[in-house]
């Protein structure tokens, strides 16, 4: 235990963040470092509990009592080997994680919980600015051949644990950069792309191959991936976004949230567009939808100067504090505001979306009314109609399940009820040589989910391709 009396002796504090009226001016990080003097304090509160519930709430088994000790300790390079040793990507989680750790703290029973998330990030940074994070490629190949599509998280994983045994490796991309999600639907604001970089040098160096600008299912056939590799990993992601089919949504101005988050993204890394560019300038926003692809569209129609910026939800508005329905260690269901709310949004509940009607074809005004909810009922309320000024109406409602032509239809995987990849405990799918992980398994999920189903599926692969498999939670080698 890093401190027997930390829990007693210091209080959560969090990373400080530049000021909202100097971040909004551009599209980088904005969150700084604490002083290593408070940095200590925060990972002295860990109780190294005799059962850490963090462990259950993280989907990787993250050794999070043991990483918080050695870092409180200042024993950086082994803070690093165990956080790597279940976490193929920590600084990817410790930027981008809602961190469901910190909601299963048992120290948050009754108190703020450890910033176990802060934590994280500060090994990760540490371990690659002292030059501790370097290329660990396999003594020996297989002889096998694995194929990788999709570069999102769980694509990335995947790779690296197959990779990791031994096996040779394509990455299949359909975009122009490797990162998937990562790269192109994530704001800079969140994670700047050069630290999706730095670990793709890493990986090509231990020896994955990265093929972009190829879109199988079109550019390559499925068929023909499957007669050419040993076995196929499917990480596409859920790609096919919920629609709003109200009147007026055929409306210039009415875009589904990735539209418009890609878009920036591509032209905050200097791509180019072949359409004209979805923006925010000079324009009342309304985003649709209260989760994180909504807080996202409203950071970057902030940033793009919107006249104003409105993000309205159907659901009822969470209480402030843990809602009895969801105890502890549960993930709960509460309140959240994240920085890009902090930056200037007005949110709204309860709110069903209408109609959109506009002028010469163009968006003008989002048409609602006020519901409530009994249970899981829901009822629109007498009278309560209302409109609100809309230049630029963002669907930010999650997404269905993934896209199903392409290598989905065309090797004919069997999927479940949902949509989804169907697979078994392996990730194996109904085609004996594909597999699949990450949202198009699971659908829409966390990014700490896809990863955790990159490297288990990788296992899955292993054990078909090999009979056996050493790839543990450790991520160990085949010699």
């Amino acid at each position: 235990m890093a401190d027997p009396k930390g829990f007693l002796k210091y209080t959560r504090v969090a990373a400080p963040d530049l000021a909202a009226d100097g971040r909004v001016q551009n599209f980088n990080e904005f969150h700084l470092r604490l002083p290593e003097s408070e940095f200590l304090h925060q990972a002295a509160r860990c109780m190294d509990c005799g059962i850490p519930f963090c462990h259950n709430g993280c989907p990787l088994g993250n050794l999070i009592p043991e990483w918080n000790d050695l870092a409180y300790r200042e024993r950086w390079e082994d803070a690093i080997k165990r956080l790597h040793a279940t976490n193929s990507f920590p600084e990817f989680t410790g930027k981008l994680c809602p961190a469901p750790c910190e909601e299963a703290c048992v120290l948050g029973i009754n108190q703020p919980p450890v910033n176990i998330k802060m934590i994280e990030e500060t090994i990760i940074h540490t371990a690659f600015e002292e030059g501790w994070v370097k290329a660990e490629p396999p003594l020996k190949r297989t002889g096998k051949k694995v194929a990788v599509v999709g570069s999102g998280p769980s694509g990335l994983a995947a790779a690296a644990q197959l990779n990791r045994a031994g096996h040779s490796v394509v990455v299949f991309e359909r975009s122009s950069r490797i990162g998937g999600l990562l790269r192109y639907g994530i704001p800079d604001f969140k994670i700047e792309k050069w630290i999706i970089d730095r670990r793709l040098a890493i990986l090509e160096e231990e020896g994955i191959e990265f093929r972009t600008g190829v879109n199988v299912g079109f550019d390559i056939d499925s068929q023909k991936l499957l007669s050419e590799f040993d076995a196929v990993v499917l990480c596409g992601g859920s790609t096919i976004p919920r629609d709003l089919p109200v009147p007026g949504r055929e409306l210039k101005g009415v875009h589904y949230a990735m539209e418009f988050l890609t878009q920036q993204n591509y032209l905050n890394a200097g791509d180019d567009l072949t359409v004209d560019p979805i923006s925010a300038t000079g324009k009342h926003v309304v985003v649709i939808g209260g989760g994180d692809t909504g807080s996202d569209c409203v950071g970057t129609s902030i940033r793009q100067g919107a006249a104003s910026v409105t993000q309205v939800e159907i659901m009822p508005k969470p209480p402030t504090e843990r809602a009895p329905s969801t105890p502890w260690p549960l993930w709960s269901y509460k309140m959240r505001t994240s920085s890009s709310h902090e930056e200037g949004c007005a949110r709204d509940w309860d709110v069903l979306t209408k109609s959109f009607t506009g002028k010469s074809g163009v968006v003008k005004n989002l048409n609602a009314v006020r519901v409530k909810w009994e249970g899981r009922n829901m009822s629109e309320v007498a009278g309560s109609e209302f409109t609100l000024k809309c230049d630029l109406a963002l669907l930010a409602m999650g997404f269905v399940h993934p896209q199903h032509d392409g290598p989905i239809g065309q090797l004919g995987v069997e999927l479940n009820e949902r949509g989804n990849v169907q697979v078994n405990s392996r990730f194996q799918t109904s085609v004996p040589k594909v597999f699949s992980a990450g949202d198009m398994r699971r659908g829409q999920s966390l990014i700490v989910w896809a990863i955790s189903e990159g490297r288990e599926c990788a296992r899955g692969v292993d054990e078909y391709l090999m009979g056996r498999t050493d790839l543990t939670l450790n991520g160990a080698k085949r010699w």
